[in-house]
C-alpha cells in the first residue's frame, strides 16, 4: 500500500483520475455480484429507463468509485494549499451562518460524489470537523483511512458511544458529518421513502438536531473538469413543528429527500451497489468490491 500511496503522490491529477476510471470500469466487468445488485436497484429506482440505460449508469457508477479511490490516495499525499487549489466552494457561507448559532452544526451526505475529499477541505477552509464513521474490518485500510481523514485537523468519532462525543463537539460548536444512506439494522432506525421505496435509515441525524437545536446542512462533493472538484452546501433542512410526533421520521424524510435529489440529478455517483433497500431479496449476500464495516456496527 506504501508503494501505491508514493505513486499516487508523484503522478499528475489527470493520471490518476484516469487510472481510477481504469480500476472501477475493470470491477464493473469482474466483479459480476456488485454489477448484477447495481443494475437492479437501479432498474427498481429508474423503472422508466431502459436496460442498457440502467448498465451504462452502473458502468459509469463503477468507474466514479475507482476514481474516489484514486483520488483520495493522491489528496492523502498533498500540503493543504495543494488540496484548495484542486477544490472551489459553494454555499460556504451558509455552514459559517448555522455555526453563528453557537450550536454546532450537523453535516450530511451520503456515499455520493467525493464525500471523503469534502471532509478534508472542509476543514482547511472553514474549521475542522468531527466524522461520524465505522470500523472497518480490515486492519490495514482502517488504519490508511482514518489517518487520511485526520490529516487536516479532523476527528473520528466511531458510532459505537458516539452519543456523548457527538453532544460535546456540537456543545463546543463544532460541526459533526453523518452519512445516511446506509441500511440501519438497530431500533434506532426509522423507515423513510428513498426512490419510492421504504428504507431503513438511521434516525441519529433528526434526534440530535431536535435534541440540540444544531443546525442541518446537506453538503455535496460534485466532479469538475480538469480534475477539480466543487463541494456544495445547501441551504439548512428546515426543522418539523415542535409538536410534530413524527418528527424524526419526518426530519429523517426531509433529508433523505435532499439527498435524493442529488442522486437523481448525478445517478452515476452514488453507491448503487450497496444493498439499501434490504427487505428485497434479503437473503443474497454481496461480498467483493468494498470493505465491510464491523458487524458490531451495522
Amino acid at each position: 500500500m506504501a508503494a501505491v500511496v508514493q505513486l499516487a503522490r508523484v503522478l499528475p491529477m489527470r493520471v490518476v483520475i484516469a487510472a481510477g476510471t481504469l480500476l472501477g470500469t475493470a470491477f464493473y466487468w469482474f466483479d459480476r455480484p456488485h454489477r448484477r445488485l447495481a443494475i437492479r436497484n437501479l432498474r427498481a429506482a429508474f423503472p422508466l429507463r431502459s436496460e442498457r440505460e440502467c448498465e451504462a449508469i452502473a458502468r459509469g457508477m463503477f468507474a466514479h468509485f475507482g476514481r474516489l479511490l484514486t483520488v483520495l490516495l493522491k489528496f492523502s499525499t498533498m500540503q493543504p494549499r495543494e488540496m484548495l487549489a484542486h477544490v472551489e466552494f459553494e454555499g460556504e457561507e451558509r455552514v459559517r451562518a448555522a455555526h453563528a448559532h453557537g450550536r454546532g452544526v450537523l453535516l450530511f451526505t451520503g456515499h455520493f460524489g467525493f464525500w471523503e475529499i469534502n471532509a478534508l477541505v472542509h476543514a482547511l477552509e472553514i474549521q475542522p470537523m468531527a466524522v461520524l464513521a465505522r470500523p472497518l474490518d480490515n486492519p490495514l485500510l482502517h488504519d490508511l483511512l482514518e489517518s487520511v481523514r485526520r490529516r487536516t485537523g479532523n476527528s473520528v468519532i466511531y458510532r459505537r458511544g458516539a452519543i456523548r462525543r457527538v453532544l460535546r463537539a456540537l456543545g463546543d460548536n463544532q460541526a459533526v458529518a453523518i452519512l445516511i444512506d446506509q441500511h440501519i439494522h438497530s431500533t434506532d432506525a426509522v423507515y423513510v421513502d428513498f426512490f419510492n421505496r421504504p428504507a431503513a435509515t438511521t434516525s441519529a441525524l433528526a434526534a440530535l438536531a431536535i435534541r440540540t437545536g444544531a443546525p442541518v446542512v446537506p453538503v455535496f462533493a460534485l466532479p469538475q473538469p480538469g480534475g477539480r472538484f466543487r463541494m456544495v452546501y445547501e441551504h439548512a433542512v428546515e426543522p418539523p413543528r415542535a409538536d410534530d410526533p413524527d418528527a424524526i421520521r419526518a426530519f429523517t424524510q426531509r433529508c433523505t429527500d435532499v439527498l435524493e435529489m442529488y442522486v437523481r440529478r448525478y445517478p452515476d455517483l452514488w453507491l448503487w451497489m450497496h444493498r439499501r433497500w434490504r427487505e428485497v431479496d434479503e437473503g443474497a449476500q454481496v461480498k467483493g468490491m468494498f470493505p465491510q464495516a464491523r458487524a458490531e456496527e451495522n
